[in-house]
């Protein structure tokens, strides 16, 4: 009996060389999650499906969707190619790093519809021309919890206060006040604005970004945070993400974290948003 074909939608977030004549293509769909799908053909010279599988084209398919394995991509009904990813290394580097580290905490066939969301929302909001490494820090710190890591972000992980100036320490799993700096030598020393993103980007829905601008002091600690924090704690380190730490965007930028003991003595910056 012949299989049935179905209708679902999803953005490319992969492909690559399947057999002479076929590609496999890796979608994350809305329906079923991650799958991954061969084009037959998708090689030879004016394959239809050639032009609607490139990477970071959002679109409705129909294909024979299987629930283990291979399934198989039959045709497209309507696609919308993203431009930043295309036209733009730094934007394709982080898009592709984004998508790689959500199917790490994810097991392909496993429907995340949020998760689906929130990827159109990147390609979307790179589109409108968002910094990709902020980007890029608002998924890694809501990806916590789906890691089993769940930071406590939203006050003083030892007393509950939220009205005191904050730091990250690693040994309390979260935030810790002023109050407490001195039972954690490790804390991370981060400055105030920082913690405020940290904040901010564990709530905040990509949709509703119309610009943010971060200055490079600001930019650096998070990179520094949470390079530690999925270093330490998660243990995912995707290609892409090597990547992106080979083009030395940080490099320029970063300067260790200087010891923070009293509040207000951080250095100020200019951040606008």
């Amino acid at each position: 009996m012949a299989e049935a074909a179905v209708d679902f939608t999803g953005i490319v977030v992969g492909r690559q060389d399947y057999r002479e004549h076929d590609a496999l293509v890796r979608f994350l769909t809305q329906q079923y999650g991650f799958k991954t799908f061969i084009a037959r053909g998708l090689k030879r010279p004016k394959a239809k499906l050639a032009g609607v599988t490139l990477p970071f084209t959002l679109g409705d398919y129909v294909g024979v969707v299987r629930p283990t394995g291979l399934s198989q991509l039959r045709t497209a009904k309507g696609t919308h190619l993203f431009r930043a990813p295309m036209s733009d290394i730094i934007a394709n580097a982080y898009a592709t790093y984004i998508f790689d580290l959500i199917r790490m905490a994810f097991p392909e066939g496993q429907a995340i519809p949020k998760w689906y969301t929130t990827g159109k929302n990147v390609l979307l909001g790179l589109d409108r021309g968002l910094d990709p490494a902020v980007l890029a820090n608002i998924i890694e710190i809501q990806l916590l919890p789906a890691f089993g890591v769940a930071p406590q972000l939203r006050v003083c992980a030892i007393c509950g206060r939220d009205d005191r100036p904050m730091d990250y320490s690693e040994a309390a799993g979260g935030l810790i006040c002023d109050r407490h700096w001195a039972q954690d030598p490790h804390r991370f020393h981060a400055g105030a604005k920082t913690i405020y993103y940290m904040r901010r980007f564990s709530v905040v829905n990509i949709a509703q970004i119309q610009s943010i601008k971060i200055n490079n002091t600001t930019k650096a600690e998070l990179r520094t945070i949470l390079d530690q924090i999925y270093s330490d704690t998660v243990g995912a380190y995707p290609r892409s993400k090597r990547f992106i730490d080979s083009l030395g965007q940080w490099n320029q930028d970063f300067k260790p974290l200087a010891p923070r003991t009293e509040p207000g003595k951080e250095a100020s910056d200019d951040d606008d948003q």
